[in-house]
């Protein structure tokens, strides 16, 4: 997902005034002085403008006092939000219809484009992408300041593993920051068991409790009737104590022991002698 036309061109709008107004006493860029002189500076130029701003935030601060280009209240407010920046190298994950998703140091962020999609943005980069940026709040959501680092670096089944399930982590979690604006928090999650199993699970549980393999039945059947009653009691303690996670897991260890044995079963009937 990507900014709005009209926020795009207030972001292209801020933006160059706080640059230009940061060259004047940081004397980065000889020549520079003006926003129509900061469009023709290379981003090369723009990124070492850029990280000398974030090394001395108050000029952020100068800037909102003195207002060198007579911004609006609200485009200031825009701006002064801008001391929340989160600066440093990120994976791109993934780009959801939503959001791309960042991570960087083991949080993950939920990233608007700005003008392009990043999928050109990147010129077809694998994921996960390693760039380097600046993510800023922007009307309540997250964009990135539109200069992005690419690190020329394939990642394999390892990295691209860890970073799939800190991202699947955060979403399950309901972790995933969506805005740095001070005091958000993500909306927390309401989870609750709408139906009433434990009348049904108790039902199937005692018909499950009377199956019995004999000595004459084949082999699998044993474990296959060990795998139902281990199944519905993991089954049970999702509903009753989904919140207990050494229970849970004790529970599905005991199915993973049933399960190995049907495999022994199936692996032993086509052994050869």
């Amino acid at each position: 997902m990507r900014l709005s036309p009209d926020d795009a061109a207030l972001f292209f709008k801020l933006m160059p005034a706080l640059q230009t107004f940061a060259n004047r006493h940081l004397k980065i860029i000889k020549g520079l002085d003006t926003v129509d002189q900061y469009q023709e500076i290379s981003n090369e130029q723009r990124v070492k403008l850029r990280n000398a701003l974030y090394k001395k935030p108050v000029l952020i601060d100068e800037f909102i006092q003195e207002n060198p280009f007579g911004l609006s209240p609200d485009e200031l407010a825009i701006v002064s939000g801008w001391k929340n920046f989160v600066a440093g190298d990120f994976f791109i994950d993934r780009i959801l219809k939503k959001h791309a998703i960042f991570i960087g140091n083991n949080k993950v962020y939920g990233v608007l484009a700005l003008i392009e999609p990043l999928e050109i943005v990147l010129s077809g980069m694998p994921f996960p992408a390693y760039v380097k940026t600046v993510l800023l709040p922007f009307k309540g959501k997250i964009i990135y300041d539109g200069l992005l680092e690419g690190y020329n670096i394939f990642f394999g089944r390892g990295i691209s593993g860890s970073m799939s399930n800190t991202y699947r982590a955060a979403k399950q979690q309901g972790k995933i920051i969506e805005s740095l604006d001070p005091g958000w928090q993500p909306t927390e999650l309401k989870i609750s068991i709408r139906k009433d199993w434990k009348p049904l699970l108790d039902e199937v549980t005692q018909k499950a409790s009377k199956f019995r393999a004999s000595a004459n039945d084949p082999a699998i059947l044993g474990p296959a009737f060990s795998l139902v009653r281990a199944s519905l009691e993991f089954a049970k303690i999702a509903i009753e104590k989904h919140e207990d996670i050494n229970a849970l897991d004790k529970a599905l260890r005991k199915m993973e022991r049933t399960l190995r044995k049907a495999e022994d079963v199936m692996y032993f009937s086509e052994y050869e002698f």
